[in-house]
């Protein structure tokens, strides 16, 4: 199995060992349930002592079975999931976790391909790191992507052209059937429906819905082309998320007028 070389005690893992100057990241608020997925045992133990350390219960797996497994015991409210994994890897892994419930996945992957990270999120994959990564760094993701979870309830319900958010349930209706979004797919149809008419670039989305002010803008193309697949009449024809060419993307309600 390719593994990233960085500098570690004994051994070489993908992500960077705890360092004194590296500074801690502060408590989380409530003790929501973590599994690692990861088959490198460094690895898992590192981020494992990071999670636990920030407040979160956390719980382990070596291999693609046994997460499933375990998710199946206890749902968890997040998993960091090692993309290389023996036997079934982390899109399969991914894949059926998310046939059988919302739960949010931070993805892991050694590999620098982009076709292999843009795979990860097709499948459902939340956010991802790319190893080796800082552990504080994968802290700080995965609260941003917990924080997304939380109901929003100060925000109003809003709807547009046959779609409807609630966000305070956290519940997405197209033409009155349920959607089933993604956590990041969700909060992107939100901030569409909130913000209709208006054009914003990739970088402009990743900062209002990802939380990031950087980060991989293929992140948002992906999350777009499947939201599309979900509200659209015809996604390769896409007339309610408009493509702006040269700046993004733009919400259009009135897109559907005329259509059957």
């Amino acid at each position: 199995m390719q593994q990233p070389h960085v500098p570690t005690p004994g051994r070489a893992t993908g992500a960077t060992a705890p360092d004194t100057a590296e500074p801690a990241v502060p408590p989380a608020p409530g003790a929501a349930r973590i599994l690692v997925v990861d088959d490198d045992a460094t690895v898992a133990e590192i981020v494992a002592g990071y999670l636990g350390r920030a407040g979160y219960t956390v719980d382990r797996a070596d291999d693609g079975p046994s997460a499933l497994a375990r998710a199946a015991a206890g749902r968890p409210d997040l998993v960091v999931l090692d993309l290389m994994l023996p036997g079934m890897d982390g899109l399969e892994v991914c894949r059926r976790l998310r046939a059988t419930a919302p739960v949010p996945v931070v993805m892991l992957t050694a590999r620098g391909d982009e076709d292999d990270r843009i795979l990860g999120l097709e499948v459902g994959a939340d956010d991802y790191v790319t190893k080796p990564f800082s552990p504080r760094e994968l802290v700080l993701r995965v609260r941003s992507v917990l924080r997304r979870t939380l109901p929003a309830t100060d925000a109003r319900p809003l709807a547009a052209a046959g779609l409807a958010v609630d966000p305070g349930a956290r519940r997405a209706t197209r033409n009155g059937t349920e959607l089933a979004l993604t956590l990041r797919e969700f909060d992107l149809l939100a901030f569409f429906l909130g913000h209709p008419g208006k054009a914003y670039s990739r970088e402009d989305l990743m900062r209002e819905v990802w939380g990031w002010d950087f980060g991989d803008l293929s992140t948002v193309t992906v999350h777009v082309r499947r939201l599309r697949g979900k509200i659209e009449h015809d996604p390769a024809r896409p007339r309610l998320i408009q493509t702006v060419w040269g700046v993004g993307y733009r919400f259009d309600p009135s897109g559907l007028e005329g259509t059957g």
